[in-house]
């Protein structure tokens, strides 16, 4: 079975990895941001079932996954800032309090498709302004969801989460699982 990832993060294909699964990477081009949605779980399948039918629908033979996530945090949805100011604003805000990450998760297999969500709280250290220049300067929070990350230089950032790990990432890997068996399929017969 072909085991396509329907994303470009280096972050989710590493995971993938790491659990054994060695999936064909093909990126969707879809562009995130035009796309809205009413709430930040929304946004996060919406993109994600996007992402994965852009895909899907050139490789109806293949098992795709496409996943987004976004940050919840007071009030607003977060996605990649893109510019260092915007970077170096969120961090002053998120800096000593609590967002939670939702991760979209789509999977599909010819015309079948499952969707699911997973949210994760993240609890931010009380990083000084120093550090959030020396962050920002280093280019990594720039082009992910949230302005961090927590398998990078991030991580000395996130003092604690509620909730799966793999998740904040960008793919829940028990997620997948389950969304797997909902196929028909097993998890067990992607590993290499």
């Amino acid at each position: 079975m072909r085991f396509v990832l329907a994303s470009a993060s280096p972050a989710r294909l590493s995971t993938l990895r790491r659990a054994g699964v060695d999936p064909e990477v093909i990126v969707s081009g879809v562009d995130e941001d035009v796309v809205v949605a009413d709430g930040p779980a929304e946004l996060s399948t919406e993109l994600a079932r996007l992402k994965c039918r852009a895909v899907a629908v050139d490789h109806p033979d293949a098992l795709v996954l496409g996943c987004d996530s976004v940050l919840e945090f007071d009030g607003q949805i977060l996605g990649k800032p893109h510019e260092p100011e915007v970077a170096r604003r969120r961090w002053y805000a998120m800096r000593g309090n609590v967002g939670v990450l939702h991760t979209g998760h789509c999977l599909r297999l010819g015309d079948e498709e499952v969707v699911r969500h997973a949210a994760t709280r993240v609890h931010f250290a009380y990083v000084t302004d120093e550090e959030i220049d020396a962050y920002v300067a280093s280019g990594e929070p720039l082009q992910v969801a949230g302005a961090f990350t927590i398998d990078g230089l991030g991580a000395a950032f996130v003092t604690r989460i509620e909730g799966d790990h793999h998740n904040v990432v960008g793919v829940s890997v028990p997620v997948v699982r389950e969304m797997m068996r909902d196929l028909g399929q097993e998890w067990t017969s992607l590993w290499r």
